[in-house]
């Protein structure tokens, strides 16, 4: 079985006096894909955020690589040992050029001095994006958009990519080729963390999954048995 690229254990998070997550516990492996799926409201995405040091109140243990006490480090610590974080809301930089986005992925990152190597990479891993590489980026669709805020988060080669709702409002063709890609990052070695609404979709192409309920892990499967579990999906996913 392989080694935990991410384990998080007994973490709990607040928003103000808000007690989001109340112990929650999961872990992914190096090299598969790990959906955490639940109601809108349920805590995902604070997990994300917490996970990423984007959520300043918080306690309990994370441990990235093998590298504990990731809750003490601040977020640029984080990408840098090679946890990659896509949001909900794209961060797409206005007034900026598709390829000007994607040199953003690489300010920090050790292999800046490989920048146009590593954008051909990306032209060519996303189709999309490659004739577009000139073009102001907020005027491509959204689903180009959420490709631009993947491949960013993807250019410096991180080790693990978290992914926040990525097909939430995108046209049925994207949302495929997206689902595609993700499969492939996973072949190719890339952990992925799936904060997904489309459920059946998420573990379609997962590894295990978790279900979140009202900040709390509630249960956790293989994803093709909680894919057949329309029981369990009813219970904790249906709106």
């Amino acid at each position: 079985m392989a080694a935990p690229m991410l384990k998080v254990e007994d973490l709990h998070a607040w928003y103000d006096h808000s007690h989001v997550l109340q112990g929650v516990s999961l872990e992914a492996r190096a090299g598969e894909i790990v959906s955490l799926i639940g109601r809108n409201g349920a805590g995902k995405t604070t997990t994300l955020r917490t996970v990423m040091g984007l959520v300043k109140k918080c306690r309990g243990e994370v441990a990235f690589d093998g590298q504990a006490g990731l809750l003490a480090r601040p977020a640029h610590d984080r990408y840098r040992l090679g946890l990659g974080y896509v949001p909900e809301d794209r961060r797409i930089v206005p007034g900026l050029t598709v390829r000007e986005n994607l040199r953003l992925g690489l300010v920090s990152s050790p292999l800046k001095k490989e920048e146009a190597s590593i954008i051909d990479r990306i032209a060519e891993t996303f189709p999309r994006l490659k004739e577009r590489l000139d073009q102001i980026a907020e005027t491509m669709s959204g689903g180009e958009q959420q490709m631009l805020a993947i491949a960013r988060a993807t250019a410096s080669n991180p080790r693990m990519v978290m992914l926040d709702e990525p097909s939430e409002g995108i046209m049925p063709v994207l949302v495929d080729e997206m689902f595609e890609l993700f499969a492939r990052l996973r072949d190719a070695g890339t952990t992925i963390l799936l904060v997904e609404q489309n459920v059946e979709r998420a573990l379609s192409i997962s590894d295990r999954a978790y279900i979140m309920d009202h900040g709390v892990i509630v249960h956790e499967a293989p994803a093709a048995v909680l894919l057949a579990d329309r029981e369990i999906q009813d219970r904790y996913c249906s709106v």
